[in-house]
């Protein structure tokens, strides 16, 4: 399957660290960008669509999960590192679990519940660590 072609411009992506019990949930990548790395789920926002509105679709699309977004807790930059690659500004929001069991798409291929501080030797999408951190201490305000 051939790479899509990259817009042009940056794109405004979601991504929502979703709480439940004490433990985040992560997902496995299935295929560019980031390709066998765990990430939070997310993805573009559509045009005219709010950044909420975008995360409880992404979430729903990707894992099913029904979700109530908390706060930002941060953002990051995805620079295109090869020609052809997307340039991506992501916001990244904490999330509670709300209902609903991981149920995932193509996109992903493994999901974990993980504690904030166990992220252990998992291969993580850059800046993970950090974003996880922010929103744990967001929902623990």
């Amino acid at each position: 399957m051939a790479s899509p072609v990259q817009p042009s411009h940056p794109q405004l992506a979601v991504s929502a660290a979703i709480f439940r019990d004490g433990k985040v949930l992560l997902v496995r990548r299935a295929r560019s960008p980031a390709k066998g790395f765990y990430s939070l789920p997310g993805g573009r926002v559509e045009f005219g669509e709010t950044l909420h509105a975008a995360l409880h679709r992404e979430v729903d699309e990707e894992t099913a999960l029904k979700i109530a977004v908390i706060g930002l807790a941060g953002w990051r930059e995805v620079l295109p590192e090869t020609a052809g690659g997307g340039h991506y500004l992501i916001m990244s929001f904490a999330a509670r679990w709300v209902g609903g069991e991981p149920v995932l798409n193509d996109e992903l291929d493994d999901f974990r519940w993980v504690a904030p501080d166990a992220l252990g030797d998992l291969k993580l999408t850059g800046g993970l660590q950090e974003v996880i951190q922010s929103a744990w201490r967001l929902l623990r305000a």
